[in-house]
């Protein structure tokens, strides 16, 4: 009996290529709580259910929930994929890079402690299990179906006799995969996302991202909602405060952020800021409709909103500063 060929036997390798290029990343990462926002080992389950979607998140005691810093390798191999597509070269979810490019993208250090956290992350990766009912077809008779994977299915490293890292090879899980294979799906972020070194914070860019798009008019989220779709397991007005203070400081790269109030509830607004001509290129297909109809508003703002603080956050820097960023690196520090 013949045996059986691997996962890694059908499926070409495709070689990270080099250079710079635009950051990227899934649309359905950016618009669900699929990663833990916390520093320290996640093992809680992370529950979401609204709109239609089911989500459950589930790691392992030894490693934790891939956090949201673990999702900076998923940012590079979505990159490196859209980017091979540009140039017409074919991708594959069985891919190759070294440790040391993979760091240099995210805008890391290239120290031991920083590659022992890359090696954490890809743990996380493998060992965090997704299932959710996202992009899968309901059957005829109204069963849904769920489907359920590992960020990455497997990973390994080659290791130089002088202990040096010569590679390392992964394979993407195919839900993630196809999901950047269609440009409908995927979204380009700000060249200095990777300086946004808290958990909260990135996640919020990216849901504003995803939400915010390029409509002029912005677009609400009830601060409760917001809440339930960062997974978080803080206190509401923990984290609503940690929220209200990311406004003040209008911390997020390419939008404007207002608090708004009416009817007793509490609203979470934001718009593109004013374009800046000398701002890398940022486009993408714009968002113009909600992920789920939950607390969600699609509004424009400019008329009568009561904000805690106008001011600007401006224009982005150039893309992919080669100067590490200030962050924890990957996971828990």
């Amino acid at each position: 009996m013949s045996k059986r060929p691997s996962e890694r036997e059908q499926l070409s390798l495709f070689r990270a290529l080099p250079g710079d290029m635009a950051l990227r990343d899934a649309q359905d990462l950016m618009a669900y709580p699929f990663f833990s926002l916390a520093k320290s080992p996640r093992t809680v389950p992370i529950r979401f259910e609204a709109g239609g979607v089911s989500l459950t998140v589930e790691g392992v005691p030894e490693h934790g929930i891939a956090t949201i810093w673990d999702a900076d390798v998923l940012v590079w191999a979505a990159s490196q994929i859209v980017q091979a597509k540009k140039e017409s070269i074919a991708p594959s979810r069985l891919m190759v890079a070294t440790p040391y490019e993979i760091l240099r993208f995210a805008q890391r250090g290239t120290g031991r402690s920083d590659y022992l956290g890359l090696r954490a992350a890809l743990d996380r990766l493998q060992s965090t299990t997704v299932a959710t009912t996202l992009r899968q077809r309901e059957r005829p008779n109204g069963a849904l179906r769920v489907h359920r994977f590992s960020w990455i299915n497997e990973w390994k490293e080659y290791t130089r006799p002088d202990g040096r890292s010569d590679g390392i090879e992964l394979i993407l899980a195919d839900w993630f995969f196809s999901g950047v294979m269609d440009e409908a799906l995927v979204l380009t972020l700000d060249p200095t996302y990777f300086r946004l070194s808290g958990g909260i914070e990135r996640w919020l860019y990216r849901l504003v991202r995803k939400h915010g798009g390029r409509q002029p008019g912005g677009w609400r989220f009830d601060m409760r909602h917001v809440y339930l779709k960062s997974g978080a397991l803080q206190r509401y007005r923990d984290f609503a405060a940690h929220v209200r203070g990311l406004v003040l400081r209008q911390a997020l790269p390419g939008y404007r952020l207002f608090i708004e109030r009416s009817g007793g509830i509490e609203w979470l607004a934001f718009r593109p800021a004013p374009a800046d001509p000398s701002q890398s290129d940022l486009s993408t297909t714009s968002v113009e409709e909600p992920v789920d109809d939950v607390g969600t508003d699609s509004v424009d703002h400019r008329r009568a909103t009561r904000w805690i603080t106008g001011a600007s956050i401006g224009g982005s820097p150039a893309p992919n500063s080669p100067q590490a960023a200030p962050s924890n690196g990957f996971g828990p520090p």
